[in-house]
């Protein structure tokens, strides 16, 4: 539950937790295109291995994104598509490629640096420093 002054939030947190890596959102914008079989989903990203699509396929299966069919052809093969869950991310999936589009691609054509990464920490925060009451003890 969310506390009174942070109910906006809510929503944005819940959905960023289901599609917050760079590798389920890639996956729910593959399949917008329609169904595809593992193989097809593997080859569209050379970045992209087999452990980590396996990983990202199920859990977005077992959040209610993605739906895995098997077809009984011989050999069998398993079919993936969005679900009604997964269909309503289509217009933040198109807004957040266009949004990189303009703003990212002429970064990267210019031959302008990314950003430099920042730490963990949440921007504006500063480093936790804990200090030890007792005294170090050294080694005789």
């Amino acid at each position: 539950m969310c506390a009174p002054g942070e109910a906006s939030l809510c929503p944005v947190l819940a959905a960023v937790g289901v599609i917050g890596t760079e590798w389920r959102l890639a996956i729910v914008h593959r399949l917008l295109a329609g169904p595809q079989r593992f193989s097809e989903l593997l080859r569209s990203n050379s970045r992209l291995n087999a452990k980590t699509l396996s990983a990202t396929l199920k859990f977005l299966e077992n959040s209610g994104v993605v739906q895995r069919t098997v077809v009984s052809t011989r050999p069998f093969s398993v079919v993936y598509s969005l679900t009604e869950m997964g269909l309503g991310l289509a217009p933040a999936a198109r807004e957040l490629r266009a949004w990189g589009e303009r703003w990212l691609l002429p970064r990267a054509a210019s031959g302008q640096r990314p950003p430099v990464p920042r730490t963990p920490a949440i921007q504006g925060e500063l480093p936790r420093i804990v200090v030890s009451d007792s005294p170090i003890r050294r080694a005789s």
